[in-house]
């Protein structure tokens, strides 16, 4: 049985990804501070509390036990507070990632799977972005993870560590089972907005521009369910122990849908109206970005189970009115 050391594994992708571990049959440790996250989240496996700048912390857990791989979701992933507080994202994001890093190197510990973004791309220059899209990001959120990217290919050339880079476009949903779900605070997801408008716990849901060159104005975006995003990391995790390879992959639907049919999507799912106002369009805030997944399809073997935008959205909204409830 592989031991996988989750950090960040009480957020909202890290929760569902040890969950998905260890129902196939993983034995799963999750490390996070709780600052983002909670503790209830993690349902399932070893929990243990501590910081990734804590060296003595992260010393301890290697110690342990013999980890066969580590995944990394411990991230800041807020754009807009990357630009006003950038020193915060390049502490956690990028210092604090190459502290764990170097616990690995020195517990010897060669597998990394590393939760990347589509922001490191910048303004996209095509239609559908591919891995060989040119990496410009515009954000310091976006740079410390490239920064990690860059300094991955250095871990690998100079002591052996393996990684596989996961440059995720927009995660969304909830577990099916509904035990688990979105809880960013503050939120700034559309989808989880938008049904806290149709729960009730929001008046209404902003539209930022309805100006854009798409087919009714407004932004359009690439949503991979949070189920299906776990599971291309199970895949990058079996092709590193198959080749032992570094390697990156887009992680996305190669579907796209706008603002407007998303709210549209949500109203038919909860039968409520959702009330929506156009306001000025956000700075920096591309047209278009959607991804091109073919390599993750064919070098990993990756289908995601639930593309459509409807089985999403009923995904979070089963989770989102369990929530309202209080529940």
């Amino acid at each position: 049985m592989a031991t996988v050391l989750v950090v960040g594994g009480a957020g909202y992708i890290g929760s569902h990804m040890v969950k998905l571990l260890a129902g196939r049959g993983y034995s799963v440790v999750t490390f996070d501070d709780l600052s983002t996250g909670y503790r209830d989240a993690v349902v399932r496996g070893e929990f243990v509390q501590g910081s990734l700048a804590d060296h003595a912390a992260l010393d301890t857990v290697f110690r342990s036990r013999r980890f066969d791989a580590v995944m990394h979701f411990a991230s800041f992933i807020q754009v807009g507070e990357s630009v006003m507080e950038p020193a915060k994202y390049y502490a956690n994001n990028f210092s604090n990632t190459l502290t764990l890093l170097d616990a690995m190197v020195a517990a010897g510990v060669g597998r990394f799977i590393f939760s990347s973004t589509a922001a490191i791309f910048g303004e996209p220059e095509t239609e559908l972005i591919a891995e060989s899209h040119p990496q410009r990001p515009l954000n310091p959120y976006g740079r410390s993870k490239w920064m990690v990217e860059q300094a991955l290919g250095d871990y690998d050339r100079a002591y052996g560590l393996k990684s596989v880079c996961l440059r995720y476009f927009n995660a969304a949903g909830a577990d099916p089972e509904g035990e688990l779900g979105e809880r960013h605070q503050p939120e700034t997801h559309l989808i989880p907005l938008v049904l806290q408008v149709a729960s009730g716990r929001r008046p209404e849901i902003g539209i930022y521009g309805d100006g854009y060159p798409t087919p009714d104005g407004t932004c359009v975006r690439d949503y991979i369910h949070i189920v299906d995003l776990c599971e291309a990391h199970l895949l990058a995790l079996d092709a590193l122990v198959m080749e032992e390879r570094s390697r990156a992959y887009n992680l996305g639907n190669g579907a796209g849908f706008s603002v407007r049919q998303v709210i549209d999507a949500a109203r038919k799912a909860t039968g409520c109206p959702i009330p929506a106002k156009v306001n000025p369009p956000r700075a920096g805030d591309p047209a278009r970005l959607v991804a091109d997944s073919a390599r993750a399809r064919a070098e990993l073997g990756w289908r995601p189970r639930y593309e459509d935008l409807e089985t999403i959205i009923a995904h979070a909204w089963a989770w989102e009115r369990k929530v309202a409830a209080g529940a």
